[in-house]
């Protein structure tokens, strides 16, 4: 993914799935499409490692700031 939509939650919530499904919803409403991955700092991930929220992958990356989701939709081949 090249392209995508920054989405930043500053709230304490332990559990990223509410904080996935917002920026998912946010960006189908505005993009009109889904996205298909997120990225987001390790931190973030807890205790349990998901792997999908509502069919958006969850990828872990160290260059994500902490309370910030990197959503967008995948490349083909990548």
């Amino acid at each position: 993914m090249k392209v995508g939509m920054l989405w930043f939650d500053g709230k304490d919530v332990d559990d990223v799935g509410p904080r996935v499904q917002a920026a998912a919803s946010y960006y189908r409403d505005k993009y009109g499409r889904a996205p298909t991955v997120c990225f987001l700092h390790p931190s973030m991930m807890g205790e349990v490692r998901l792997a999908q929220v509502d069919g958006v992958h969850l990828r872990p990356s160290d260059s994500i700031l902490r309370g910030h989701l990197w959503l967008g939709v995948e490349e083909q081949g990548a």
